[in-house]
């Protein structure tokens, strides 16, 4: 039975954990950014467990031109059951605290992560019958167009930026299950017993997925334009993207375009995450451009004749260099 005990400092961590989330009953727990020319300063829509926040009316106010339903906190059903649910939590992690028992650690682990889980898909959910269901009847109409908020990073709509991000509230939250898996650690590696349930594992997994930074975004040919020359990007070998820190990504139909763009310090340079291009022999593929090989050939002849090419492996740029004369370069050579 001695064994199945976990430790002071864990019990202390979860009770703690179990106090702070009663502090989300009384702060936001999401946001949405919204950024336009007309409104430089954004508007923010805020989401606490039982009513929404920020300017409502005025973004109500805009939503009613292109359709989208009227933002109502009576309209949400999650308003009347999450101040319980996060209650109910609150008075779970106190609880096995003082019980401590390991068992009861992992069901209590569990049971929240896939909370966690089940409230992201109902956010989802939300935003897509937000974004989709849209009055026939509205005074701006554009075909094809929806209006879907990122479910968390960033999204152009129309000339709005939105980002979507954890609130005060969300970061409790997030810190409380953190906090619950250091916790399994502790324990396992008290009893040095590093073999976890298939279960548990599972929904670790899920739960640190959520705050990993994402990746590039596929680039769709034949449809999506260039942020900086406007033309659509045609060419799969010669696309390029940059990613910022916030998770806003630029697409370019040529390394020429990219480079334009960061030197036209439209996004400082401190703000930049990374830099791809498309593989030239391996398209939709792309690459950083640091860890790229690249080749310079005026017999590439790309969009705007930027005339670099990109390769994973210094032997594929050999194999395409047999044919197209030119230099192999570094990407600090080709921003000269």
């Amino acid at each position: 039975m001695k064994q199945n005990k976990i430790t002071g400092i864990s019990r202390s961590l979860l009770i703690l954990s179990g106090l702070a989330l009663l502090v989300i009953l009384f702060v936001p727990m999401w946001r949405i950014d919204l950024v336009a020319p007309q409104y430089p300063e954004g508007l923010s829509l805020y989401i606490y467990a039982n009513k929404l926040g920020g300017n409502v009316d005025i973004i109500n106010g805009l939503n009613h031109y292109i359709g989208m339903k009227v933002l109502r906190d009576e309209d949400f059903v999650e308003f009347k059951v999450l101040p319980g649910i996060i209650i109910f939590f609150s008075i779970a992690f106190v609880l096995v605290g003082l019980i401590g028992r390991r068992r009861w650690l992992n069901v209590l682990f569990i049971t929240f992560v896939l909370f966690g889980i089940i409230a992201m898909i109902d956010f989802w959910r939300w935003e897509y019958d937000y974004g989709h269901n849209l009055d026939p009847n509205a005074a701006i109409k554009v075909p094809g167009m929806s209006y879907q908020p990122p479910l968390i990073g960033y999204k152009q709509l129309l000339n709005f930026e939105a980002y979507s991000i954890p609130a005060t509230g969300g970061w409790i939250f997030i810190g409380a299950g953190a906090l619950a898996l250091l916790c399994l650690m502790i324990e396992w590696r008290k009893n040095k017993k590093m073999k976890q349930p298939v279960a548990v594992s599972m929904a670790a997994m899920c739960f640190l997925i959520s705050s990993c930074n994402a990746g590039p975004e596929p680039i769709a040919y034949g449809k999506d334009a260039c942020y900086s020359c406007k033309m659509t990007i045609s060419d799969s070998r010669y696309g390029a993207e940059m990613l910022t820190k916030k998770g806003r990504v630029y697409k370019f139909d040529d390394s020429r375009c990219l480079i334009s763009f960061v030197e036209s310090n439209e996004v400082p340079k401190e703000n930049i995450q990374e830099l791809y291009l498309a593989s030239f022999t391996a398209p939709p593929e792309l690459i950083p451009v640091k860890a790229a090989f690249l080749l310079k050939s005026e017999q590439l002849s790309s969009p705007m004749r930027g005339n670099v090419a990109a390769f994973k492996t210094r032997e594929a740029l050999e194999e395409v260099q047999k044919e197209m004369k030119g230099d192999v370069v570094q990407w600090e050579d080709v921003l000269k």
